[in-house]
């Protein structure tokens, strides 16, 4: 097939996308309009997967034992490969959708149905796979873990952002829960009775405060206080912090975590506490598919997308996306939708806002369009699975 007649075959997808585009536009502003932290999206999980069974998707609900993930599947006409489409639509606490998940989920959702609707003979298989928990359950974790997606030839989602770019990197990270355990006692009357675990953790902090200074530039680590004691007068029994420890890979990351852990350990110890340590799921870091990233590219700028190059150095975040891509080909590229920096009310209106939907839609083309390439390009698949195999046999060196 030539260029003319790919472009051509091309503007059936931006016509079906555009034909459905108020129907995206209401189930995004819906899940915008009803946020719900990870693991309990029941509301924005049954609005996607009604809104793909509704128009001929088969759907799997409560995959890999969580009750908010789904599959959604759509076989074309005759043997070919199988794209996944991922779908995200967590919010965060306090912020709503402020790193905008209401649009990751139906742009994806939206790519699958326009799919559908453009090309029924579709040489190949469509998997819209809902996602749960992103903010920090690692929904992907788990079910890259149960193997959901070993059966894919490559997989995609976009996400929102103030910059539309196609290789934005992410970074290893893990959360961790620290408990510490003390002695009540009278705080005026009788503190010599009382092992304060309050003391415990504004000592951890300190400690791993000192740290800092001798970590690698591309480590973060950064923890909130979730609970401080009970009442003035009482010396903590019993206090809380919530961390999460990043570094540029998981085996680096290894290392960081255990000095930040002992330095919790030995604060702890010093007052006579104890401490628990609750480590949660681990995100790894993102491998982006170079030659599925540059399909994706063509495929926004020739829908008329200024597409960006990543900055050189800093502002990485970490995503469980980074885990699927360990297994398979994968890409996270951004579409802007505003000039709001992701997890700030500002994000939280871009993310509902007129240049939001237009992102969205211009996101719900591009994944459209590119997992055509896909199916229809033996070449363009050939390439994509060769970059990833010359990936897993270097990536340990």
């Amino acid at each position: 097939m030539n260029r003319t007649d790919v472009l051509a075959e091309k503007q059936k997808i931006v016509d079906a996308v555009d034909k459905r585009d108020s129907e995206f536009r209401e189930i995004s502003l819906k899940i915008h309009a009803h946020p719900e932290l990870g693991f309990e999206e029941y509301k924005a999980s049954k609005w996607l997967a009604d809104y793909l069974e509704q128009e001929g998707f088969t759907v799997e609900r409560g995959v890999a034992g969580l009750e908010t993930a789904f599959i959604a599947t759509w076989e074309g006409s005759s043997e070919g490969p199988t794209i996944g489409i991922l779908a995200e639509y967590d919010a965060l606490r306090g912020l709503g959708h402020a790193c905008g998940h209401n649009i990751i989920g139906t742009s994806a959702v939206g790519a699958g149905i326009a799919l559908k609707d453009a090309f029924p003979d579709l040489p190949g298989k469509i998997k819209v796979i809902g996602t749960p928990a992103e903010e920090g359950g690692g929904g992907k974790v788990i079910m890259t873990e149960e193997g959901v997606f070993d059966d894919l030839d490559a997989a995609m989602m976009t996400h929102p952002g103030n910059k539309t770019m196609v290789l934005r990197g992410g970074i290893a990270c893990v959360g961790a829960t620290f408990k510490f355990y003390g002695k009540e006692a009278h705080a005026a009357g009788s503190p010599e009775l009382g092992i304060n675990a309050l003391d415990a953790l504004m000592n951890s902090f300190a400690a791993i405060n000192s740290l800092r200074e001798h970590f690698p530039d591309d480590v973060r680590v950064h923890g909130i206080v979730t609970h401080g004691g009970d009442a003035a007068n009482i010396v903590p029994g019993y206090c809380e912090a919530s961390f999460v420890v990043r570094a540029k890979t998981r085996k680096k990351l290894e290392g960081i975590k255990e000095r930040v852990y002992n330095a919790v350990r030995h604060s702890t110890a010093a007052v006579g506490a104890t401490c628990e340590i609750i480590e949660g799921v681990t995100f790894a870091e993102r491998n982006n598919n170079v030659p599925l990233a540059h399909l994706y590219k063509a495929n926004l700028e020739s829908i008329g997308v200024e597409v960006l190059a990543p900055p050189k150095d800093g502002g990485l975040g970490s995503s469980d996306i980074g885990n699927v891509g360990q297994v398979i080909p994968t890409i996270h590229p951004y579409i802007r939708i505003g000039d709001g920096g992701g997890h700030t009310p500002e994000f939280e209106k871009d993310s509902k806002s007129e240049s939001g939907m237009i992102g969205q839609n211009q996101a719900t083309k591009a994944m459209a369009m590119t997992a055509y390439d896909l199916c229809v390009n033996p070449d363009a698949l050939q390439s994509v699975k060769d970059s990833f195999e010359i990936w897993k046999s270097t990536k340990d060196e």
